[in-house]
């Protein structure tokens, strides 16, 4: 969740000073830890509006599984872009910004276009909003197309980027001019800069220990499946759906599907429609007013529970690993690009289930870091390191390809260290050095892992 508030102009007679951006306060964090919660807490200390930033919450539809916030938990606070775009569309990071907060980050994180050229270079000619290929023209044939038009954009995306290769290319087709060269220049050098946001911004992360989030997860999920989670899937279930755009995203979603694809379910369906077209249920009822959950436990059909168990399985280990990428993301932005974020802690609260724990230790240590931002005329973050960002710009073209992760390939030094010290990389290197039988083979291993194409 993002909060904003108005800040005070400066002085007009002073022309020395440069006018102060206005402040925006992030609440970020991995998924589970609190952060809608505590931007409606902080909402009652502070005269501020939530605009939603969750990539899923901005759909209508799948409340449950997304983990809206309800109304009656809003407490009155206006909150913007929450369940208002069509879950059938792509909304992008770009259409984020345009929709939300013009300009928040820096042009070259969105990979919009350079400071001196037109915005519109990057739009859609249709008006749709969508500035790449259909879904269904994507394939390796994209990157190839790419790679012969721009070889130095085409290293530095990954070659299952469907979406950014055909932004790519449609902006190639537009303007004529090369990807590279207007994502290099001033762009590159203020990439991921604070100092380069065009908002004065205050990060506030909670955050809380990988064990109870894993536990809380576990909880969450289960209590979803009771709320009614089996039954929003099912009602935008589709046979022929495409499950890497729009709200079908979502975890939760796709692992269901071997589920509903089974006999059990399309009898149910079946079973639906004939009873709606042929009784006295009336329209926009649903057969289903229990949980369909319990009705596939209860039936005869042990596929259908046996898949049903499954998929539960999946959605809390996928949801499990979507937790720890996001904190290695926040840590990626602290160590690479200098952002200092401020962290609250929520493991206790979560443990205890305790308001006053989370009044105490999340909520009154958020209010004194906001009322220090906001009581300061200037930013309250430094400039990112320049060795660093340095390091990063001059590598920042340059592909890497682990061939002990079965050809991964990592884009830019920063990649390349953060997949280096994973530990399922380090796992397959020591494997490897296990099963070495002649002298040299490791130290060859060790060469390829860290191969690199400059072009």
């Amino acid at each position: 969740m993002a909060a904003t508030e108005s800040t005070v102009t400066s002085n007009p007679s002073n022309r020395e000073r440069p006018k102060p951006k206005p402040k925006l306060l992030v609440i970020t964090g991995p998924t589970a830890s609190g952060k809608s919660k505590l931007a409606v807490d902080l909402a009652s200390h502070f005269p501020v509006e939530l605009i939603n930033a969750d990539s899923m919450q901005v759909y209508r539809g799948l409340d449950v599984l997304t983990n809206k916030l309800p109304l009656s938990h809003q407490n009155g606070v206006p909150h913007h872009l929450l369940g208002t775009v069509s879950p059938n569309v792509e909304f992008t990071a770009k259409a984020f910004r345009d929709s939300a907060i013009p300009a928040l980050v820096s042009p070259f994180l969105l990979d919009d276009s350079a400071e001196d050229m037109d915005e519109s270079c990057l739009g859609d000619p249709t008006g749709s909003g969508n500035n790449f290929i259909g879904e269904n023209d994507c394939s390796n044939n994209s990157y190839d197309l790419l790679k012969d038009i721009d070889p130095v954009a085409a290293n530095r995306i990954h070659p299952n980027n469907h979406r950014k290769i055909n932004q790519y290319i449609n902006l190639y087709n537009r303007t004529g001019v090369l990807p590279s060269n207007i994502f290099q220049g001033k762009a590159a050098e203020k990439w991921g800069q604070v100092d380069n946001l065009r908002y004065d911004c205050c990060f506030i992360c909670v955050d809380a220990s990988l064990p109870v989030l894993d536990r809380y997860v576990e909880q969450r999920v289960d209590c979803m499946m009771h709320e009614g989670l089996l039954n929003e899937v099912y009602d935008i279930y589709n046979l022929n759906a495409v499950y890497t755009r729009g709200l079908r995203q979502a975890i939760g979603v796709r692992e269901f599907e071997p589920l509903l694809r089974t006999c059990v379910v399309k009898d149910m369906h079946e079973r639906e429609r004939e009873l709606t077209e042929g009784s006295s249920i009336e329209k926009g009822e649903t057969l289903f007013n229990h949980n369909l959950m319990e009705l596939v436990r209860s039936s005869s059909n042990t596929e259908s529970t046996i898949l049903l168990e499954e998929a539960i399985e999946k959605v809390k280990l996928n949801t499990r690993r979507l937790i720890r990428r996001q904190k290695r993301m926040l840590s990626r932005l602290q160590t690479l690009f200098g952002w200092n974020i401020h962290y609250v802690d929520s493991t206790e609260s979560i443990s205890s289930k305790s308001e006053d724990v989370w009044t105490r230790q999340v909520v009154e240590s958020a209010v004194k870091i906001v009322k220090s931002f906001l009581s300061e005329n200037g930013t309250i973050f430094g400039t990112s390191n320049d060795t660093g960002m340095k390091i990063i710009q001059r590598d920042l073209w340059t592909q890497y390809i682990c061939k002990a992760c079965g050809d991964r390939v990592l884009r830019g030094f920063h990649e390349w260290e953060q997949h280096r010290q994973g530990r399922g990389h380090r796992k397959r290197i020591s494997r490897l050095k296990r099963k070495a039988q002649v002298p040299g083979f490791v130290e060859e291993v060790k060469y390829s892992a860290s191969e690199q194409l400059d072009i």
